[in-house]
């Protein structure tokens, strides 16, 4: 990879990997933010910001960002995380500069106009009623929620129609001149794009940005516990989890592969036992989420009412023999599979310029390629088996479940089969 890098004097770095060959750039600003930096009377603030930056600014009305953009044929989006917020852009290589220019101006002039809010506020009031009446997604509000109970990492991304509905613009600036400071703001870049020419657009474009003083966001405490809803969906919507690994910690790769070969695709542990041999459920896979300094480790299923009772005892039998019987052949070919979607990932600049800012912001420095894969490459079955035996042998697995779930075993209950 053609990486270049420079530190702004504000601490904001620019990122650019050059794919001289395309014709079109994806770039994006970054910023280490997102919904677990939010004090209490702030849940959801870090996605409503990110809806209203597109919402006018001291020189462009929300028409005119919109038309700015699709007049030279690019798009914007935008995304909120529980610990990043990013801003994008795709364009054509002569147009690297507009979209730059078109980036900084809703990250440094949004007026957040009271009108507009109040529109916005009603649109994320509507999202956060149709992601409650979705389970697939309802389900991991409530896991994450007792994985880490009366925290910040633990509260959802949308917030409350309470909390939304309450912020200001005033309140919205206060969140983004905390949070939105240069050594915490990344510009990535990659495809046809010039990286001086887009170092000299970020000195000017930010030059008032101040450069630190953004409060580090309270440590993550992972607790586990239960959170149940009993509702009349057909299907049973249900995730175990356990305590995962830090981004940052030894046992990050060794838990990934884990989670793939246990539900990473067809040919995958739990897919075979649970779906191919016993037709318990139609869906179940496993993952694992990492965070700067916690992680969760678990498995989602979808089941009918009468399978509920039989299928937690089998998800379990599965993660009790992974500490045991994990093999070399699993390990060679789940490597082979998180290698080629590295290197398939590099085919897209999208893929590329977000790979970059989330490696500035998580290890402080672009990762080559092949350090990846040979820090995965290290990873061995006894690596995974001791891993897994460390997760599953924690004494707080975390439970969550949505529609008729009477028969899903209480979390003690489920601690007492794991030991068992």
């Amino acid at each position: 990879m053609s990486v270049q890098s420079t530190t702004l004097e504000n601490g904001m770095v620019v990122l650019t990997d050059d794919m001289p060959h395309l014709e079109s750039a994806s770039l994006g600003v970054w910023v280490k933010a997102g919904a677990r930096s939010e004090r209490k009377a702030e849940h959801g603030i870090s996605h409503l910001l990110e809806h209203m930056a597109f919402k006018g600014t001291k020189t462009r009305s929300a028409l005119q960002i919109a038309e700015t953009i699709e007049n030279v044929g690019g798009d914007l989006n935008a995304a909120t995380s529980i610990e990043h917020t990013g801003y994008f852009a795709r364009v054509l290589k002569d147009d690297v500069v507009l979209a730059a220019d078109i980036l900084s101006d809703i990250l440094q002039n949004s007026v957040f106009d009271e009108e507009e809010l109040a529109r916005e506020q009603q649109v994320i009031v509507q999202e956060i009623g149709a992601a409650r009446d979705n389970p697939d997604d309802h389900v991991f509000d409530l896991f994450q929620q007792a994985a880490y109970p009366s925290q910040p990492i633990g509260r959802t991304i949308l917030g409350t129609v309470d909390s939304v509905r309450d912020f200001s613009p005033e309140t919205i600036r206060k969140y983004m001149r905390r949070n939105y400071v240069g050594d915490h703001m990344v510009i990535a870049a990659a495809g046809n794009v010039d990286h001086e020419g887009l170092v000299d657009v970020a000195r000017a474009r930010y030059a008032d940005l101040l450069p630190n003083g953004a409060p580090d966001p309270q440590r993550a405490e992972y607790k586990g516990g239960q959170e149940r809803l009993i509702s009349d969906h057909e299907q049973a919507h249900i995730v175990l989890g356990f305590e995962g690994r830090a981004y940052n910690s030894d046992g990050f790769y060794a838990a990934q592969v884990l989670a793939s070969i246990l539900g990473g695709g067809m040919s995958s542990r739990l897919f075979q036992e649970v779906r191919e041999k016993r037709g318990l459920c139609y869906s179940v896979y496993s993952f694992h989420w990492a965070f700067a300094d916690s992680g969760v480790f678990g498995v989602a299923a979808a089941t009918g009412e009468d399978e509920v009772g039989e299928l937690v005892p089998v998800i379990l039998d599965e993660l009790k023999r992974a500490t045991e019987s994990i093999s070399d052949e699993e390990v060679v070919r789940v490597r082979n599979q998180i290698r080629a979607g590295l290197l398939m990932s590099l085919e897209s600049p999208s893929a590329r310029a977000g790979q970059l800012a989330r490696q500035q912001i998580l290890w402080g420095r672009p990762i080559q390629m092949a350090e990846t894969v040979e820090r995965i490459n290290r990873i061995t079955a006894n690596r995974v088996r001791e891993v897994a035996e460390q997760i599953f042998s924690a004494p707080s697995p975390t439970v969550a479940g949505i529609g008729p779930i009477s028969g899903l075993a209480d979390v003690e209950s489920i601690g007492e089969m794991l030991r068992g």
